[in-house]
Parts: C-alpha cells; structure tokens; sequence
C-alpha cells in the first residue's frame, strides 16, 4: 500500500496536454460549444496541476496571475471537463467539492479528514483485485469506482491540524 504518491502517479508523457486538448475540444464541439481561450485556460490550469484542487482555488490562481477568467467560467468549464472525463469530483471536504485531474494520472483512493479536509492518496492493489474477483463473481462489468474513506488525521487527532490537501 502506498500513500499520497502524487506526483509518482502522473504518467509522464509528452502529450499528456495535446491529448487533453483533443478530448475536450471533442466533447465541445459534439455539444455545439466553442473551445474558447477562457476554456483552453482552465483546461491547462487543471492539467498542469498534481493534486488537489477546489474552483475557488482555481479562479484565485487567475487573479493572482491577472488572467481574464471569471469565477462563473471556472465552475462551468470544470463541470464539462468532469463530464469528459478529465477531471474528478472527490467527495466533499469541509463542505467544498474538491476536484483532480485524473487524465494521465494513474487509478487511487483518497481518505479525507473530516475536520482540516486534508486529502490523502493512496493505492492498495489487494482491495482492486477484490474488486475485480467481486465482479467476476456477479458477472458485473465495472466502469469504475471510487473509494474514499472519511476520518480524522493524525494531525487533527493530536491536536496539531493538518493541512487541507
């Protein structure tokens, strides 16, 4: 079992964002929608980005660089990049959905501190292949999953609080 292997887990490959990019003018374009430079700037912010992230994180990062994406675009575009699978929303911590990049990113489960929202990866392929024998015994064909486990920190049960992550 491994634990918060962020970085560790990006497949490095050198068009991990060429590919981003045709998926998602693809889904735009089946939808009628433009690729706009508001949206190919979202797109690249949260490919760029390893670990997690909340919209209002997201629409600060263009402020504090002086980029011309309004907080409505953000949570717009991240719900079509959620909708074509490059992005994931986690379960909420501390009442604010946080989201991933999971294009290029290889498969995990999360624990998330219910008191700092403190998010931590982790990989453990004894419970993926109970997953799969578990299928294979109901003839279920899994499309996919999605664990996280809620609880408090180490830090947060020392008293220390952790980090939101």
């Amino acid at each position: 079992m491994s634990f918060n292997f962020n970085k560790a887990r990006v497949r490095r490959s050198p068009d991990r964002m060429a590919g981003a990019v045709r998926t998602f003018r693809s889904y735009l374009a089946q939808r009628g929608l433009r690729y706009t430079s508001q949206r190919r700037a979202v797109l690249a912010e949260v490919v760029g980005r390893i670990g997690h992230f909340d919209a209002d994180e997201l629409y600060e990062a263009f402020r504090a660089a002086r980029r011309d994406v309004s907080r409505a675009t953000v949570y717009r575009t991240l719900g079509h990049l959620g909708e074509c699978g490059l992005v994931k929303e986690l379960l909420q911590a501390r009442g604010r959905a946080r989201y991933e990049t999971v294009y290029g990113i290889d498969h995990h489960d999360h624990m998330v501190c219910v008191r700092c929202g403190k998010v931590m990866e982790f990989c453990d392929e004894r419970i993926e292949e109970l997953q799969r024998r578990i299928c294979r015994r109901h003839r279920f064909k899994p499309v996919e999953h999605r664990m996280a486990i809620r609880g408090v920190c180490r830090q947060c049960r020392a008293g220390k609080g952790g980090a939101g992550g």
